[in-house]
């Protein structure tokens, strides 16, 4: 395994840690300010066009995007070398990975489209996302199921002469409130006689097609995030057999395929979301004192700092491997690995956000600083792209095969 960076990705690094400097972190009060005095939760502030702009004239733009493409601005990076990329935008998760067109869940989606969508929705949605003037939004958790095991979804999707009948209902859909989104895509059963990892399709639904309403933005621990979180029901929502990705029955294939790199690309943001969180608790520690001592000098503060350095670090390296595996044999002989890091990542960040919390006490909680917001979305993670219970479902059952395979082979 040899984890060094490729003198490519050294430069890109350089590029991004200097676009964070300069354009992001000075953009982050702006952000507040113009979301603040809009009034409106799901606003689309200028500050951020202004950023996407100057990250597309720098060539940092589309750097998940795993082939090279000058028209799309996509240098075709690897995993490898993405990831501590996406760790640098984790630093200011609400910010630099939509300034850098990197954001969830428009990169899964934009895969999802150039692997099994037509040349139609390629012209009409995968072209104008690459180029970060449209946002799009996934359609697969449900209210009324328990939506962990995806073969549970309900949302009928009924064959009529050339089209297909929608109805259900979806709710989670991040970034449906997204002031440019234009396009869902829709997880739902156009069979529920068939296997049980048939019965799924997927589908592509402009989101103004009538018979389909947002009724609302979910709150998350009380934040109504800028892209949303939508519960949107389908009411004899009739699409063209056209807007079927792949065939029918394929839904679960798209969906795995789907969640591969998504789900490392959450972790590495998710090491970047703990580095800053660190930085903060070591600030505050040294500016801050009580009861005659600074607050950097209590052992216990110092013990917390040396095991999140520590904890950071080991993650990293999880991460590092996954993506090489991923780079090296492909994401199937790689799942034990990505579930582990589904589950180690947001654990490890959201022991030390928390210690960073207290280290700022009151401050913490609120909104002064970004440690609440922070929180928020790492205990969120633990549920969004698949529980922690699936995750070790997974490698526990992987486990057990290995040794089941181990002992037949000694046979």
């Amino acid at each position: 395994m040899h984890f060094e960076l490729s003198d490519r990705a050294k430069e890109y690094q350089e590029r991004l840690l200097a676009f964070m400097d300069e354009h992001v972190y000075p953009a982050e009060s702006v952000y507040m300010q113009q979301m603040v005095e809009s009034g409106n939760p799901n606003f689309h502030p200028p500050v951020l066009e202004d950023l996407k702009k100057t990250a597309r004239s720098l060539g940092l733009w589309n750097l998940f995007h795993p082939h090279k493409n000058e028209e799309w601005g996509s240098p075709g990076l690897s995993n490898l070398d993405y990831a501590p990329l996406a760790e640098i935008t984790g630093r200011s998760p609400y910010l630099a990975p939509e300034a850098i067109n990197c954001n969830a869940p428009d990169t899964g989606n934009m895969e999802v489209l150039e692997l099994f969508g037509t040349a139609e929705h390629k012209e009409r949605y995968l072209k104008p996302l690459l180029a970060g003037e449209m946002a799009s939004a996934f359609c697969m958790t449900e209210p009324a199921v328990a939506s962990s095991d995806a073969t549970n979804v309900e949302l009928s999707m009924t064959p009529d002469g050339d089209e297909y009948v929608l109805n259900g209902r979806k709710w989670f859909a991040s970034n449906a409130l997204h002031a440019n989104c234009k396009v869902l895509i829709v997880m739902g059963k156009t069979d529920f006689n068939a296997a049980t990892h048939r019965q799924q399709s997927m589908m592509v639904v402009p989101i103004d097609t009538p018979g389909v309403t947002v009724l609302r933005g979910l709150p998350v621990f009380g934040y109504l995030d800028r892209e949303g979180h939508a519960e949107i029901l389908f009411e004899d929502v009739r699409v063209p057999k056209t807007a079927l990705l792949a065939g029918e029955g394929d839904g679960f294939m798209i969906s795995q395929a789907r969640l591969g790199p998504g789900r490392i690309h959450h972790c590495m943001r998710s090491i970047g979301m703990a580095e800053r969180a660190l930085d903060l608790m070591i600030e505050r520690a040294q500016s801050r004192s009580t009861f005659g001592q600074p607050v950097a000098e209590r052992a216990n503060i110092q013990d917390w700092i040396a095991e999140a350095r520590i904890e950071i670090e080991a993650t990293r390296l999880l991460v590092l491997k996954t993506a090489w595996l991923m780079d090296t044999v492909g994401n199937q002989k790689a799942r034990t690995e990505i579930a582990a890091i589904k589950v180690k990542a947001p654990e490890m960040a959201l022991k030390i956000i928390d210690r960073a919390i207290q280290v700022h006490g009151g401050g913490g909680v609120t909104d002064d600083f970004p440690l609440a917001s922070f929180y928020a979305h790492q205990r969120t993670l633990r549920i969004a792209d698949g529980p922690d219970e699936v995750h070790k479902r997974t490698i526990a059952r992987m486990e057990l095969r290995r040794m089941e395979r181990a002992a037949e082979a000694r046979a």
